[in-house]
């Protein structure tokens, strides 16, 4: 390390990095990782070397199935780098830039190492996580350049309404400002049209991937749905960051977009299954109080005494489980559990975080 520069990174993906894993991991949000054979997928499929601004085949795919003009179509590695390219190309240092509470910590540490100028709106436990447009609106000031959101929302796993949606893209227009919302798990609904808030109008940027909801971690393909000279703008900006992506997952994505029906149902099942698991458990707990989704791979629960820190320390030491403490979302009464992993593992993970919630009360 260079002595006297600054380490500027996320403290969530270093967590989620180094300290997350355990034999009962509860703490993964997405559908567990599909592996190459369960790809209708050749070697002919492949090819190593592949250049210019996007991979067409790919890029028709992603177009077609969110009915999207190709012009909008901007690749990136997956939804965390395509929200990195995104805010880069849409602000620049000083600029002020509103932020949900909770928040997704590396979307919030990116905006932050861009220089931006971050203020929050709050989605609260006791009105369900919703985002009030009158609170946004009297935030909003003339030097507001970008709003910023998730949805699904990240991490309580709650869905936005399209009349919000389209009340915050009115507050965004009449300052000239954009709206990103990463929609990685919208994806959850298993529509046989996917939404997208792009549709809703120029103001909006959108960012998902393959990732969350169809086990398709690895092939890192990501995307950003924008006005054409806004795309062009960040094809060109990636010149710095990535220059050219790794062309034989352009390929393998091209496949797996064909095949996402039947990915889809494979991931629908798995999380129709886990999810009464977990609500069944939680109908057992007085110690926890929750939002509970109809949709997504999470729910946020809260203890209703103290913080949920030493819980999770407890937790994964002592019962070989692991959740996301609350803290990584600016909320330390809270843990983030997903719900998309194996079942077996579930109930065996949730059956260990009753006993250490016994034993934490009991503390």
């Amino acid at each position: 390390m260079t002595a006297g520069r600054e380490v500027r990174s996320s403290s969530y993906m270093y967590w989620a990095k180094t300290s997350s894993t355990a034999e009962y991991n509860l703490a993964t949000s997405g559908l567990g990782n599909l592996k190459r054979r369960d790809l209708r997928v050749s070697v002919d499929d492949l090819e190593i070397t592949d250049g210019g601004y996007g991979y067409q085949p790919l890029i028709q795919s992603i177009a077609t199935r969110y009915r999207v003009a190709t012009e909008s179509v901007v690749t990136a590695a997956g939804t965390t780098f395509a929200n990195h390219l995104a805010m880069a190309a849409l602000i620049k240092p000083g600029d002020e830039v509103l932020f949900e509470h909770p928040a997704y910590e590396p979307m919030l540490a990116a905006a932050r190492y861009l220089g931006a100028k971050v203020k929050r709106f709050y989605r609260t436990f006791e009105n369900g996580f919703r985002i009030l447009p009158e609170e946004l609106e009297a935030l909003v000031s003339s030097s507001t350049r970008l709003i910023v959101i998730t949805n699904l929302h990240n991490p309580s796993g709650v869905l936005i309404e399209d009349s919000t949606l389209k009340q915050i893209g009115e507050i965004a227009r009449r300052v000239g400002a954009r709206v990103l919302v990463d929609e990685v798990y919208i994806e959850t609904l298993f529509e046989e049209s996917p939404r997208t808030a792009f549709h809703l109008g120029n103001e909006f940027v959108v960012t998902s991937s393959l990732t969350k909801a169809f086990g398709l971690s690895g092939l890192r393909c990501g995307w950003i749905f924008t006005e054409p000279e806004l795309a062009r703008q960040m094809w060109l900006l990636n010149d710095l960051f990535a220059s050219t992506a790794v062309h034989a997952g352009e390929r393998l994505s091209v496949v797996a977009m064909q095949q996402l029906a039947e990915i889809g149902e494979r991931s629908k099942q798995v999380l129709d299954r886990n999810r009464p698991l977990l609500n069944d458990f939680l109908d057992t707990r007085e110690d926890l109080e929750v939002i509970r989704p109809q949709f997504g791979t999470v729910m946020f629960p809260r203890v209703r005494r103290g913080t949920a820190d030493e819980l999770c320390r407890l937790l994964r030491e002592k019962y070989e489980t692991s959740v996301v403490p609350g803290s990584f979302f600016e909320m330390p009464a809270h843990f983030r559990i997903g719900i998309a992993g194996d079942t077996d593992v579930l109930k065996a993970g949730l059956d260990r975080l009753g006993k250490a919630l016994d034993e934490f009360s009991r503390g």
